[in-house]
């Protein structure tokens, strides 16, 4: 397994660790779904895959419903997807991923974290040459299902050799160029695989190392971060704590 297996596998534990707030979260990314494509999921490529992604985290149907209905009614918020870079304590580079209808409210909570924690809120695009900007798709595994030769149908997509199989769920997760995002999915879906759950990451390309008071030091930071609404995900480019990988 390689680099984005390794950091996402360390991620995946420290990530969304209350339910209510994944549903929150889940719940503003079908808002922002629901709006650009409409709400059947059958006729919104973007929408499907992201109930693919609620339902993996066990969100119930009712929920989900729910959030759909929400978003066609006249007073729903209009989220916007901002970024935020930086740098944490101990020089390592922090990168907050948002969905907000206060893009004031979020700039400012965020920059407190970073005040907080000793570290400097940057400008846009600032760490862009340590992360490497990936879509990513989870589905489930086909009884029979030749990698390589999927690997090989999706090459003009650059999708990468190495993917991440969780054997306990039975799933396969892919990672591409995300100018292909709609490709690819198509192309998993005209296959035949199911429950396409599809997303953005950024991978650190350049992993810091750090002491383990260090280490304790920026876990509090991101998850002082992940507390806010408005914030999805937290990137950092700390390397995984040995276990972890």
């Amino acid at each position: 397994m390689g680099r984005a297996f390794e950091y996402r596998k360390a991620a995946k534990l420290k990530r969304w660790g209350h339910m209510a707030r994944t549903f929150t979260k889940i719940g503003k990314q079908i808002a922002i779904a629901v709006k650009a494509g409409g709400p059947e999921p059958e006729n919104n490529p973007t929408l499907r895959a992201i109930i693919a992604n609620a339902k993996r985290e066990n969100m119930p149907k009712d929920n989900i419903d729910r959030a759909i209905k929400n978003a066609m009614g006249k007073d729903q918020s209009d989220y916007k997807s901002m970024t935020y870079e930086g740098y944490g304590p101990h020089g390592v580079a922090v990168f907050v991923d948002t969905l907000t209808d206060n893009a004031t409210r979020t700039v400012a909570d965020v920059r407190s974290v970073f005040n907080k924690f000793g570290g400097n809120l940057g400008t846009m695009g600032s760490l862009a040459f340590l992360f490497d900007h990936k879509c990513m798709f989870t589905f489930k595994k086909k009884e029979g299902i030749d990698m390589e030769e999927l690997i090989l149908d999706l090459i003009d997509y650059d999708v990468e050799d190495e993917y991440e199989e969780d054997e306990e769920e039975g799933t396969i997760t892919i990672y591409g160029d995300p100018k292909s995002y709609a490709a690819i999915q198509r192309h998993l879906e005209e296959t035949g695989f199911e429950d396409v759950g599809g997303d953005f990451t950024y991978i650190p390309n350049d992993l810091k190392d750090v002491t383990p008071e260090q280490r304790e030091t920026l876990d509090k930071m991101v998850e002082r971060l992940e507390e806010f609404d408005d914030v999805q995900t937290v990137y950092t480019n700390m390397r995984p704590e040995e276990g972890e990988e």
